[in-house]
């Protein structure tokens, strides 16, 4: 009975089962799958654009709201879905949030039309938001040393590149031979795994009840990004000096003033400002935000242009895309030994105008082009990216205190989502009008190479000359 207690009052403080290697790494299966799915979702769709599109109806603002309706959801509920774990234990909220994503995959599956999957993207969106910030406080809690965490957040971040590799992959292969919606299904079996092996063998958290939850600074962050992204979105269909998209802009610019008055005031705010006392920390979460603009609004635009304009299935188009994916993941173990040789800073410059000089290179491009003859401009733009995420990460999260770490993390996440947002948005706009899209994609592709190179310019010129 002695032994029993023991491991009751283990259990309720949070602590791994005695024994519990096997345990300890189903926990890392289960948050790798959480994070996993989040990443899955944000490529396979990509490939699936088209399919939906003639299914449900709509134009490419349809379509860039299925996109958005995630990424907006995703980036600004994830700083709050941090301190809801906190405040209740990360594993309850964790395991809620793959509950509604499992719901809301089902949901996307079944929808009948434009609207209800929009809407239904958006649920998934916020489910995504309460799992990435949550498996890792997870992770931190299933291991306590080190150097164990150091291996198992680099197997965690190892499977989410993995998924996002293998997503236009997976897509293509599974619209070709179910249809669109399975792309949605896939994730009912990945939800219900990692909801029972979150269950059986995650330990919870901490509980927090002090942790305060900022109501009025979320819902402020939500109606300015959701009305700047709408008003890019509807913009090149209603036009740019239509009364409701200057309406919208309007109401972004004050929901955001009206944001950061209440950040500045809160006890407990959902995004500290005084982190963005730091200089480079300011500057690495504007090159993340810059860098998501030009990467993932080209993608998105690029996804378009093989389906409608190529005319190639969503299995060509999702292969098209697996030698960009994939390249990231060894640029990613590349760049920490490169950063270390010349320094972060430098690398992240190199990183974005790699990527500058891809997009660059495929202002050539027209309806009918060769894939081999613009493959080596994707893999420039990709190994870019590759290339400047870790040292941007790395320099990010080294410019704050360690016991903010976790904070500072989830604003780079949430700036990086914002940027995808923005992207969809401003690209989608620009190849919206009818019979142009082929001038929409060149502007993108200009438009891209300048983010990049303003990006390699903020952090070349701006940070400070030992970074």
């Amino acid at each position: 009975m002695r032994v029993s207690t023991a491991r009751y009052e283990a259990f309720e403080a949070g602590a791994p089962h005695s024994g519990s290697r096997l345990a300890t790494s189903l926990t890392l299966a289960a948050m790798s799958l959480g994070y996993g799915v989040v990443q899955l979702d944000v490529t396979i769709v990509n490939t699936a654009l088209d399919a939906m599109g003639r299914t449900l109806g709509g134009g490419v603002a349809e379509l860039q709201w299925v996109v958005s309706a995630y990424t907006i959801a995703f980036a600004a509920f994830i700083l709050t879905a941090g301190a809801l774990g906190d405040r209740i234990g990360a594993k309850r909220v964790f395991m809620a949030g793959f509950a509604i994503f499992t719901a809301a995959s089902l949901a996307c599956a079944l929808s009948p039309n434009a609207t209800v999957l929009i809407g239904a993207r958006l649920v998934q969106g916020l489910a995504a938001a309460i799992l990435v910030p949550n498996s890792l406080a997870l992770l931190n809690h299933a291991y306590p040393d080190d150097r164990e965490r150091g291996r198992a957040v680099a197997i965690w971040a190892a499977g989410a590149s993995l998924a996002l590799t293998a997503g236009p992959f997976v897509g293509g292969a599974l619209i070709t031979l179910v249809g669109w919606r399975a792309i949605f299904l896939v994730n009912l079996p990945i939800g219900l795994i990692g909801l029972w092996l979150s269950w059986r063998y995650a330990t919870e958290t901490t509980r927090a009840p002090s942790r305060e939850i900022d109501l009025p600074g979320q819902l402020a962050a939500i109606g300015a990004l959701g009305a700047l992204a709408g008003a890019i979105i509807e913009g090149g269909a209603l036009g740019w000096q239509h009364p409701a998209l200057l309406a919208a802009f309007a109401s972004a610019a004050l929901l955001a003033v009206l944001f950061v008055w209440r950040e500045s005031r809160a006890r407990q705010p959902m995004l500290p400002l005084s982190l963005f006392d730091h200089r480079l920390f300011s500057l690495t979460a504007l090159v993340g935000l810059l860098v998501n603009v030009a990467i993932y609004g080209l993608i998105f635009v690029l996804s378009l242009y093989f389906q409608r304009i190529n005319g190639l299935s969503a299995w060509w188009t999702g292969l098209a895309f697996v030698p960009m994916m994939a390249v990231v993941l060894p640029v990613n173990l590349l760049a920490p030994r490169l950063a270390e040789r010349i320094g972060s800073c430098p690398t992240i410059v190199g990183g974005a105008c790699i990527s500058a000089l891809g997009c660059l290179g495929l202002l050539w491009i027209e309806a009918g082009t060769s894939y081999w003859a613009i493959f080596a401009q994707m893999i420039a733009i990709s190994s870019g990216l590759g290339l400047l995420v870790p040292p941007l990460t790395s320099t990010l999260l080294g410019s704050v205190e360690k016991a903010r770490s976790g904070i500072a993390a989830g604003v780079l996440n949430a700036t990086r989502q914002t940027g995808s947002v923005l992207g969809v948005a401003l690209f989608g706009s620009l190849v919206a009008s009818e019979g142009a899209f082929m001038t929409g994609l060149h502007a993108s592709l200009v438009v891209s190479a300048a983010v990049l190179v303003l990006a390699a310019a903020v952090i070349g010129i701006g940070a400070p000359s030992r970074g």
